[in-house]
């Protein structure tokens, strides 16, 4: 389904979006990956490469304008246009917004959410070459629920799944179907250290890994499935619907 199909997957480095380049790479997809962690990327890279899968690591900073086009740029060169962009870079600041800085306010909006607008008007320019493509932007279950100081992180969140149905009114004549996903918890580390109250909260009954979200990803941008489009996909093993009402 996915043989030789450019696909570029930010944030790739570790967690989700190393799961996520891996599954393509299994289906046959010319992966890139693109981080700013040499050191991370190149383990995934590794994983890739050590099955006979195609993969190339691109450093990328999401905040910049300039190393988003030099990334399509080179991708294209190398592959060819792309036909699917994962859009996974992200990070988060837990912190008093009473004490949170512009500063620091301004870095987590241009890495989670300024760079899904770029990394896909940059994507869709070559996608339109092909008549067509898949964009996918992991959002979070805190577009919609919050914990205290994580006020930066939630409205990137927000403003990713809004995005996410503009952009699939915007490209809709150009054959690009964008949709979001919002992970729950999500377990990147230390599945095994997990306590059975932690499952519980789940109506799946087990805490969520990454392959979770990879098969969503595969899911969202096979071309079978384009009657999905400008949905946000929650996968939250029912968490976020789960009521509780103590007597």
């Amino acid at each position: 389904m996915f043989e030789d199909k450019v696909v570029i997957v930010t944030g790739a480095g570790q967690g989700i979006g190393r799961q996520i380049a891996i599954d393509f790479a299994k289906e046959g997809a010319y992966v890139v990956i693109a981080d700013m962690k040499e050191a991370e990327a190149a383990e995934t890279l590794k994983e890739i490469t050590s099955t006979k899968g195609k993969a190339e690591f691109m450093e990328t900073d999401v905040r910049k304008p300039e190393d988003i086009i030099s990334l399509m740029e080179k991708t294209q060169s190398l592959f060819g246009p792309v036909d699917i962009l994962i859009n996974n870079a992200g990070k988060g600041i837990w912190k008093s917004p009473l004490e949170l800085s512009v500063e620091e306010w301004d870095d987590v909006i241009q890495t989670n959410l300024r760079s899904v607008f770029l990394c896909s008007r940059e994507a869709a320019k070559q996608m339109k070459q092909k008549g067509g493509g898949s964009i996918v932007n992991i959002a979070s279950t805190r577009a919609s629920m919050s914990e205290p100081n994580s006020e930066a992180y939630a409205a990137t969140k927000g403003g990713i799944v809004a995005l996410t149905h503009a952009l699939a009114a915007s490209f809709s004549e150009e054959g690009i179907t964008v949709n979001s996903i919002s992970p729950g918890w999500i377990e990147t580390t230390n599945y095994d250290e997990l306590r059975d109250v932690d499952h519980e909260q789940h109506w799946s009954k087990r805490v969520g890994t990454v392959s979770d979200i990879s098969r969503a990803c595969l899911y969202l941008t096979n071309p079978e499935n384009n009657f999905i489009n400008g949905e946000n996909l929650v996968i939250d093993g029912g968490m976020t619907r789960k009521m509780i009402y103590h007597h």
